[in-house]
């Protein structure tokens, strides 16, 4: 007998029973709507479940941004503004919140092209980014992760206008952290302005380096924007999690670059601040590399456990810590050489959509985003340094024009080895190469190498490419190159689209002796900014990439107005 019948067995109700039994509800009902009800906050905002959405002294009724650089560094700027409450991840509703800075509402812009050359801007040639959108008026909607996307819910999360019983700690706790936060922000303008500056001045002095020449954007802007850098950028690095997931990653392998950044910047005493209060970025130090090594199922084809991972790791900062909830991670930033490193970032949508994501493939069909996203060098280190990777001979010393070496990886290489393999003197491509012919010597032997996609868009040939002195030769559908910001790639590369594979030869022994001398040369100038060296050396790959997340962070404005 179910349990409807059994009741229906067990009682006998009265009329007036039933009718007590009725109102009782109904009651109850409109004492809690009475409660929850949009009620005006001292201020006059109104304050509900849905507070974005009503009317107030901001409007919300499209996404707005502000041009914080103009010309000088044309990279769209996130404007954010304060609002109320407490998220992490999965936008959790358990518990009380915790006091803290405001949630916020992101507003984002389609990418706006660099008007010439030589502004510090996303490569011309790469697709423009997916727009973010703002979100339904339904903020119940949620994403399939659990969390509204870029919604702010101040009652569903019991966050109060004002608390009689501890208001003066919220309010003393707030305006330090508000504090630092206009201190912060006072910095990135002087900074901003510095650079605007730079920009149609004088070349600075220096003592170890002076960026001048056509492998910039724009030289000026990008040697004051770096100096700016090094005096006060600050990161905080997260101390949760333990080895080998995180603080962690791979030194030795195609994956290196996680390891080596990772622990260069853990060690680093410039950059790094243990009080959070002086970050302008928070670092989430896991790596993707040892994740697919130690939480992956191997042959499961499943990424969940890579994602939970994720997922509980930002749940575990952002309860923790007020920062993650007071710009939903636009302050944020997470580092990954593999190819799963985008996938991993899709298990939080703020993660995805508002965190600046250092990541090798940097691919924009599959969302990766120029305006806040970094493009990150994929450095093969076989044995943890770049001893007997770097130097080559001069142009005159270079008899084979066009080489390649590798297996059929992914949609391209089959079309290059097709009408390539084994067919050209001067073309030498090969998927394997002959015994004892070496790939490092044949590099150094050749004018340019060719470096195509394999199954995702990076390749360590690019770097193995700069290394040796060849012009790199990319053959990419919707690859942004690494700082793609500050380097002009057209200057020192050669891009050639697939459907070009067939005409390569004509295309390249196109290009003149007098241009290619002054491309090898500019090869080797541009060299510096991807070498890796420990301890790190001014301009190396892993200043580039703090200046990478410097400038993104440069263009993103986090406001406390209310």
């Amino acid at each position: 007998m179910d349990c409807e019948k059994k009741l229906g067995a067990c009682w006998f109700v009265s009329p007036s029973t039933k009718l007590l039994l009725l109102m009782v509800p109904l009651v109850a009902v409109a004492g809690l709507v009475a409660v929850a009800a949009p009620r005006k906050s001292p201020a006059g905002d109104l304050v509900s479940a849905d507070s974005w959405l009503w009317s107030s002294s901001r409007s919300y009724s499209s996404p707005t941004r502000t041009p914080i650089l103009d010309a000088a560094l044309q990279i769209p700027v996130l404007h954010v503004e304060a609002g109320g409450g407490r998220r992490g991840s999965g936008g959790s509703t358990e518990g009380p919140p915790a006091p803290g800075p405001p949630l916020v509402v992101v507003g984002v812009q389609k990418m706006e092209r660099a008007v010439s050359d030589d502004s510090l801007a996303p490569e011309p040639f790469a697709s423009p980014p997916l727009a973010a959108k703002r979100p339904p008026n339904n903020t119940n909607s949620a994403t399939k992760e659990g969390t509204s996307d870029f919604s702010v819910n101040v009652a569903r999360n019991n966050v109060p206008a004002f608390n009689e019983s501890y208001g003066f700690v919220e309010k003393a706790w707030q305006k330090r952290v508000d504090t630092d936060l206009e201190r912060l922000e006072a910095g990135l303008r002087r900074a901003r302005s510095g650079i605007r500056e730079a920009k149609t001045g004088n070349p600075m002095e220096d003592p170890d380096y002076v960026p001048v020449g056509p492998m910039y954007r724009n030289a000026n802007a990008f040697h004051r924007s770096y100096l700016e850098m090094e005096k006060q950028f600050k990161i905080f690095v997260y101390k949760e999690g333990d080895p080998p997931v995180f603080h962690n990653g791979p030194c030795k392998s195609i994956y290196a670059m996680e390891g080596s950044f990772i622990h260069m910047v853990e060690i680093n005493k410039r950059f790094r601040t243990e009080d959070p209060r002086e970050a302008h970025v928070f670092f989430l130090p896991f790596s993707v590399a040892m994740m697919v090594q130690f939480v992956y199922v191997r042959d499961s084809h499943d990424c969940g456990p890579i994602k939970r991972t994720v997922i509980d790791y930002i749940d575990v900062v952002a309860g923790k810590y007020p920062y993650w909830n007071r710009s939903l991670g636009a302050d944020h930033f997470m580092l990954a050489c593999h190819d799963w490193g985008p996938e991993a970032s899709f298990a939080v949508p703020h993660l995805h959509r508002n965190s600046i994501r250092v990541l090798c493939n940097a691919n924009t069909s599959e969302g990766f985003d120029p305006s806040k996203d970094v493009s990150f060098p994929e450095v093969n280190l076989h044995t943890g340094a770049i001893s007997g990777l770097i130097g080559g001979p001069s142009p005159s010393h270079r008899s084979i024009l066009a080489f390649f070496a590798g297996g059929l990886h992914g949609p391209i290489r089959p079309i290059l080895l097709q009408h390539w393999e084994n067919k050209d003197e001067d073309v030498k491509v090969h998927r394997y190469l002959p015994r004892g012919v070496s790939y490092y010597d044949t590099m150094r032997r050749s004018k340019f190498c060719i470096c195509p996609s394999g199954y995702e868009v990076a390749s360590p040939r690019v770097v193995e490419a700069i290394y040796t002195g060849c012009v790199p030769v990319l053959i990419s559908d919707h690859y942004v190159p690494p700082f793609s910001d500050v380097l002009n790639w057209r200057s020192f590369s050669v891009e050639v689209t697939v459907k070009e594979i067939p005409n390569l030869k004509t295309i390249l022994a196109s290009i003149s002796s007098r241009q290619y001398i002054r491309m090898q040369r500019r090869v080797a100038q541009v060299r510096r900014h991807f070498e890796v060296h420990s301890p790190p050396k001014r301009y190396d790959v892993f200043h580039m990439i703090l200046h990478s997340v410097w400038l993104r962070r440069l263009n993103v404005g986090l406001s406390d107005n209310q």
